[in-house]
């Protein structure tokens, strides 16, 4: 699918009609903003290399096995049914 510049044309005049003129340059105003203060923090935080990095999070300890007692064996679907019936 090509699009040339009639169709840019037509696409712009249509958001230019459900936007607005002043909406649309209220939000490029609030993008232009945003990206300068991005770009001010990055500043920021190249001129301060003398402080510490942010502390990175110790991995939890290793979890050791509970002791437990010899294993059970299997049980079959049967054996498994049998066990839950009611003796009564």
């Amino acid at each position: 699918m090509n699009v040339g510049p009639m169709q840019i044309i037509v696409i712009a005049l249509i958001i230019l009609v459900l936007f607005g003129r002043g909406r649309i340059s209220e939000m490029m105003g609030d993008f232009g903003k945003g990206i300068s203060s991005f770009k001010k923090g990055i500043a920021e935080a190249d001129a301060r290399p003398d402080e510490k990095p942010m502390k990175q999070i110790a991995s939890p300890p290793p979890v050791e096995p509970m002791a437990e007692g010899p294993a059970a064996p299997a049980r079959t679907p049967e054996e498994q049914a049998a066990a839950t019936r009611d003796p009564g």
